[in-house]
């Protein structure tokens, strides 16, 4: 079950994505990546745990 907040991260990573240029991707991009995989992790395991 995917709530609001789970699907508002999956929206910003896709749109991060679109924006991922082909070469050279700036570090800024990989670490906004990392941090909303981060956040859509915590907010998957808070549904797991019924929260």
């Amino acid at each position: 079950m995917e709530n609001e907040r789970t699907a508002i991260i999956r929206e910003e990573i896709a749109e991060l994505k679109a924006r991922w240029p082909a070469h050279s991707v700036p570090v800024s991009m990989w670490q906004k990546l990392e941090e909303l995989e981060e956040e859509l992790e915590k907010a998957k395991e808070q549904i797991r745990q019924g929260q």
